[in-house]
């Protein structure tokens, strides 16, 4: 069976040398030696100058809204997975939805300032399959209007735009470290921000508000990793340069050959350094899309339809029609993408689509 992807996973005794030193310590949260050692590798590694490690990845976006949102309208891709805009929901806000751009597959910023209104607090936007938004139009956006800027950056492990990290854009930017992400913890995410007023909010905000053990400094949730979690993460981090050069080799043969005469690939944004987290193709239709798909699974090879569907049309956003990301949402398949595809299982799922596309 060949799955959409697969969670990588270092030697297991490599793992138990971390989880031994957990239980040395006796130590099993709340942010003790191998969660402090896991952020200061992934600042490096990511050139940031601030982590904050989660328990998930969605967490930090709803903690971001809880901070920046105000309950007010918050303007958002329908293009997204559902979390985006559950958090925007789960918060007391309103998602105010703005269609995406039909290549880059981001958010349309010429199209943002249009959604604004007075009640509007903030723009949430999601950076697409590790493909960047146009950060700096949004930026612009957002100061002549006075809104706050959070990116949902779940797939960004890594990712450059300007030779900078995409985690440095933004009022808030996050990152998700689930299972089946780039660079794992199991369960986990991350926030980063900045401002160091805001980075001491997000952090006491996914302590309980703690100042201590006995005061606060405000309201605040469970939103911490644990030590077991982040063992698997001090496991997975040598393997990142692996991982990365396994899965671009996999993107390079399906770039070379699938059929791009009947299909459409993701357009990089240009001075991106992507990081292959993602290898979405789109169909000229959804019966195309559905006929391939059929194909695939009747060989045990299970792409999946991500993201679908457009989340305008979920039940409890009620958006407005958004026809380009309706589109693409019922067109779009990512293939199958990790460590440990084989070369024939990539001739395979190649020939099965293309003869689709007859």
């Amino acid at each position: 069976m060949i799955n959409v992807t697969k969670t990588f996973l270092p030697p297991l005794q490599e793992y138990k040398k971390q989880i031994k030193r957990a239980w040395d310590n006796e130590w099993l949260t709340n942010r003790g030696e191998l969660i402090l050692e896991l952020e200061e590798k992934l600042k490096k590694y990511l050139g940031v100058s601030n982590i904050i490690i989660t328990n998930n990845g969605t967490i930090p976006l709803q903690i971001a809204l809880k901070l920046l949102g105000s309950e007010g309208e918050i303007i958002t891709t329908p293009f997204s997975y559902v979390a985006t805009t559950a958090s925007i929901v789960w918060e007391n806000c309103i998602p105010v939805f703005v269609d995406i751009h039909p290549e880059y597959l981001t958010i349309d910023e010429t199209k943002i300032e249009v959604a604004i209104t007075p009640r509007t607090k903030a723009i949430l936007a999601t950076h697409v399959f590790g493909n960047p938004c146009n950060v700096v139009e949004i930026e612009s956006i957002a100061k002549k209007h006075n809104l706050k800027v959070i990116y949902d950056a779940a797939h960004c492990f890594g990712v450059k735009f300007n030779n900078k990290s995409i985690f440095d854009y933004g009022d808030v930017s996050t990152c998700s470290f689930h299972a089946t992400k780039l660079f794992h913890t199991g369960e986990g995410g991350a926030m980063f921000a900045n401002d160091m007023d805001l980075r001491h909010k997000l952090f006491y905000s996914h302590n309980f508000g703690h100042n201590g053990p006995l005061a606060f400094h405000g309201l605040g949730i469970n939103g911490k990793i644990s030590e077991l979690q982040a063992a698997m993460g001090l496991a997975v981090f040598p393997y990142m340069d692996k991982i990365i050069k396994e899965r671009k080799k996999i993107v390079e043969f399906y770039n070379d050959n699938l059929d791009f005469s009947k299909l459409q690939c993701l357009k990089l944004r240009e001075n991106t350094n992507w990081n292959y987290s993602y290898y979405p193709v789109i169909f000229d239709t959804e019966e195309q899309l559905l006929k391939a798909q059929k194909e695939l699974n009747e060989n045990q090879i299970f792409p999946r339809r991500y993201f679908y569907p457009s989340l305008n049309t979920i039940e409890y956003t009620k958006g407005l029609e958004m026809p380009i990301s309706e589109s693409i949402s019922s067109r779009v398949l990512c293939l199958p993408l990790y460590v440990g595809v084989q070369l024939q299982q990539l001739e395979k799922i190649v020939i099965l689509i293309n003869s689709c596309l007859c």
